[in-house]
């Protein structure tokens, strides 16, 4: 086996480049990206080329000496009928990249653009309809007080609600003593300690604790209901269903919507008293501001209204997590990466939707609940 062979020639008429040996991906010099980048260097000198002492020649080396070549053919070239009809077929397959232009760049971006927002607008239009039909379901069960679905409610509100009591409680108190510990550090600058009561009070009890509930929330209770009705959609466990005349809204989407909207309020109102009671700690143990103290200023500074608020964005953020998640579930197609990236969809959305919401209502509520 015989190694690839460039010998360069100065004749009167100009450069001869003569290639011998085979010219195969084994046996051609590595790295072969120098090699092609000194054939590129010798063809700008439009030399003649004599392939004819190339013995074996296969789809590498042709692709290799056509690229070479700047996709064309040189004005001088010997070279065997075989190995000519060979780099001809390479010429046939190999398709130049169309090249861009700021219009096409533009038509690119345009067309993302649509797609965002036709995407965008399936999924409202699937929210909408999702809505009215879980206003058709109350309106029914209403009248059917014995079809409840009490069994599903229960047990979403267990696990939605019990189960996550932990965790939000922990999360909670940590904020709490973090917030505690940096706003101590800045207001002893100013000789105002006492008012971290207000600020820890208003900060969690407003915002803080909404937040983190629905951030908290979408993402494990959220991402749950989203992969159970997306594995039951797999197994095609609704299908079934809908074959014995189940309602899919009234035993899947109803019992979830319900429980999260019910726990939620419960769950942001736990996570804000275990938010005060870790920056009450934190402030007894910095600052030296007595339990009794923080305990008796929190009402007078923190005015009733902002745990309505508070609680009001937790029922919100509830309906609006678990309608997310039941959403992007029954879009689950029958395979596994389907799965998954409804999930992750699911999360990612129902964030960002309690994140937009709490803004909107941050603006709409800014003079209600604020000491003046």
């Amino acid at each position: 086996m015989s190694v690839a062979a460039l010998e360069v020639l100065q004749q009167p008429g100009g450069l001869r480049l003569c290639l011998s040996g085979e010219w195969t991906l084994t046996t051609m010099p590595h790295p072969i990206v120098s090699f092609e980048r000194r054939l590129r260097e010798l063809a700008a000198g439009n030399p003649a080329w004599d392939l004819q002492s190339i013995t074996r020649m296969d789809s590498a080396g042709g692709i290799l000496l056509w690229r070479a070549w700047g996709r064309q053919w040189p004005a001088s070239l010997l070279i065997s009928t075989r190995h000519r009809a060979l780099i001809a077929r390479i010429e046939a397959m190999v398709v130049d990249a169309l090249p861009t232009s700021r219009a096409n760049e533009r038509l690119l971006a345009l067309s993302a653009v649509g797609r965002l927002l036709l995407a965008a607008a399936s999924h409202l239009t699937g929210m909408v309809a999702l809505v009215g039909q879980l206003v058709l379901d109350v309106f029914y069960l209403c009248r059917h007080p014995g079809d409840i679905p009490w069994r599903e409610f229960s047990a979403n509100l267990f696990k939605s609600g019990a189960q996550a009591l932990p965790v939000t409680a922990l999360i909670g108190f940590l904020i709490g003593v973090v917030l505690s510990y940096l706003s101590a550090l800045q207001l002893a600058n100013f000789g105002a300690d006492v008012f971290i009561v207000n600020l820890l009070g208003i900060s969690i009890v407003r915002e803080l604790g909404p937040v983190l509930v629905a951030v908290l929330v979408a993402g494990r209770s959220g991402s749950a209901m989203t992969a159970q009705i997306g594995v039951m959609r797999v197994t095609d466990e609704i299908d079934a269903l809908a074959t014995m005349g189940v309602s899919q809204s009234q035993r899947l989407v109803l019992p979830k919507v319900a429980a999260l909207s019910v726990a939620m309020p419960l769950l942001v109102l736990w996570c804000s008293a275990a938010g005060i009671i870790g920056g009450m700690v934190s402030a007894n143990l910095q600052m030296d501001l007595s339990y009794g103290f923080f305990i008796d200023t929190l009402p007078k500074v923190v005015p009733v209204a902002n745990l309505w608020i508070g609680m009001t964005k937790g029922l919100i953020f509830g309906f609006l997590i678990a309608l997310i998640a039941c959403h992007f579930g029954l879009r689950v197609k029958p395979n596994t990466e389907s799965l998954s990236s409804q999930t992750t969809a699911s999360v990612v959305t129902a964030i960002t939707v309690a994140i937009l919401v709490d803004a909107v209502a941050a603006i709409l509520t800014r003079s209600v609940g604020l000491p003046l």
